[in-house]
């Protein structure tokens, strides 16, 4: 069977968390809720729940619809790929692309409705979140960092213990955050400063690379 080499696993996990980033910061900034985690969201469920003003009942539909969503995605994907090991021969391609297509759609119908589009947006999250969650041990997530950050911490704390460590296994978390916190930046960039269409520019990005990895992955089987 083939395995994907660590390289590859980084890379291609920095690109997804910064897409997931850029995506996110723009609903933040436009709805005040969250498309790819969900943690906060799901506290300020109950407090929408408990306030009876329309303010705060779309909120509570937004965060609804989000999470609804995300939990969709994540099923999908766990149909779709059967097992959370990172290996070669899984579509993830197909998959990347099909959730830039979700990121246009979501694009297209956000001017008619933000409940629907952070639903859109949140199943393609959830979708590939759950690409692949584990390789040789690791824990892998690309659209929130609280794990992350738990896995860095305790892999430098047992470092500084003198246990030895691969780097790589630092680093992945390491670099990750880094380029979910890259990818909001340039994000908020695109909303407030240059008024993109971010989620049209976050979907082409994402078909893309699925076609580009499509093409990577046929190489490394032939390698």
């Amino acid at each position: 069977m083939h395995q994907v080499p660590p390289r590859y696993v980084l890379l291609g996990g920095c690109i997804l968390a910064f897409g997931a980033a850029f995506v996110n910061v723009g609903f933040l900034l436009n709805t005040g809720a969250s498309a790819s985690h969900l943690t906060g969201d799901i506290s300020r469920l109950a407090a929408d729940f408990a306030s009876v003003d329309a303010v705060h009942r779309h909120s509570f539909y937004l965060v609804c619809m989000a999470t609804l969503g995300f939990v969709l995605g994540a099923l999908v994907s766990g149909m779709l790929l059967h097992h959370p090991q990172l290996e070669l021969a899984k579509p993830y391609g197909r998959i990347v692309s099909g959730i830039g297509i979700l990121l246009v759609a979501a694009y297209l119908v956000a001017s008619a409705s933000e409940v629907f589009a952070i639903g859109i947006a949140g199943f393609a999250c959830g979708l590939q979140n759950a690409l692949a969650t584990k390789y040789r041990g690791l824990v892998l997530r690309t659209t929130h960092m609280t794990g992350l950050l738990t896995d860095l911490g305790v892999m430098t704390g047992m470092w500084i213990r003198g246990h030895r460590l691969e780097i790589w296994r630092m680093m992945v978390p390491l670099f990750l955050c880094l380029s979910f916190f890259v990818g909001s930046l340039i994000g908020a960039f695109a909303v407030l400063k240059y008024d993109l269409p971010w989620l049209a520019v976050a979907g082409g990005a994402y078909f893309f690379g699925g076609l580009v990895w499509s093409v990577v992955k046929r190489r490394l089987k032939e390698a």
